[in-house]
Order: C-alpha cells, then sequence, then structure tokens
C-alpha cells in the first residue's frame, strides 16, 4: 500500500477508535519537529497494523490495555480506556484486562491500572459506584420491612 493510502486508511481507523476530538486535538497541535512522526503514527500504527485483518479490534483494545499497563504508559492507557467503548469493550472488560495484566505485570501496577480507570471513567461520565451507594438502599429498604420491636414486659406493666 502506497503511503498516502495507508495515511488515509490509519486516519479513518485512528479515528474510529480515538474520536474525532482526540485526533483533531492531535493533528493540530503538530510542529516543525513533530510533523513527520504523527504522519508516521497514522500510517503505521493505525494504518499498517489496526487495519490488519488477522485480529479484531475488540482484541487490540485488550491487548493495547494491557500492554500499556504493562509498559505504565498511563497518559496512553487513559486514551485507549476512552476508545475501548468505541472497539465493543464495557466497564467489566477493563476491570478484567486490569486483573489479568496485574497477574503478570504486579500489583503496583494494577493498582494504578485500577487508579487510572476510576479517574479516567469518571472524566467520561462513566464513574464506577461507591459500594457504599449500593448498600444504602439495601440498608433502607431493610429497616422499612424489619417488624416493630415488641416492648418489654417491665415498660407495659409501668404503664
Amino acid at each position: 500500500m502506497k503511503d498516502d493510502k495507508r495515511y488515509a486508511a490509519g486516519m479513518k481507523v485512528r479515528r474510529a477508535v480515538l474520536g474525532d476530538k482526540w485526533v483533531n486535538k492531535a493533528t493540530a497541535a503538530r510542529t516543525t519537529l513533530d510533523e513527520e512522526w504523527q504522519a508516521h503514527i497514522t500510517q503505521f500504527a493505525w494504518g499498517e497494523v489496526w487495519t490488519r485483518p488477522g485480529i479484531k479490534r475488540e482484541i487490540r483494545s485488550y491487548m493495547t490495555l494491557a500492554l500499556m499497563i504493562a509498559l505504565g504508559r498511563w497518559e496512553e492507557f487513559n486514551l485507549h480506556v476512552v476508545a475501548a467503548f468505541n472497539n465493543g469493550l464495557d466497564e467489566n472488560d477493563i476491570k478484567e484486562i486490569i486483573f489479568h495484566a496485574a497477574c503478570y505485570c504486579g500489583v503496583p501496577a494494577g493498582n494504578n491500572a485500577f487508579a487510572e480507570a476510576k479517574k479516567t471513567l469518571a472524566e467520561i461520565g462513566r464513574a464506577p459506584k461507591l459500594l457504599t451507594e449500593l448498600q444504602a438502599p439495601k440498608k433502607k429498604a431493610a429497616a422499612k420491612k424489619a417488624p416493630a420491636k415488641k416492648a418489654s414486659a417491665k415498660k407495659v406493666a409501668a404503664k
């Protein structure tokens, strides 16, 4: 594939995965120093690798998230947490990816990945619920259903 076709194919996939907002921001920030690098990323990573037919985008997202955890590349990890939803993943998938990666990368990597994922999910309006938020309605419902306590014999006699 020629470079211009690879670039166009890469830009199409890059936009589909990362979203127009991110890609527009990245391309608007190009300088004389990194213009060629941005073209290279689009042609190679997106136009050559992400367009290959052998692996579905969903699996590529799994792999990318795990690799960013392994490498400790948290900015890129957070970018791909957001992008994962464009590739069919959900919060549970992200949780399982972190568990699996932490098994091989270590507990500190897992702790950091969960912290980064929670922060990023909150930023995009998908914040995980606190367990106390989930338990509070259950406790209130249980209190309403509980039968009233019988008065003790001493209290009844005193009346």
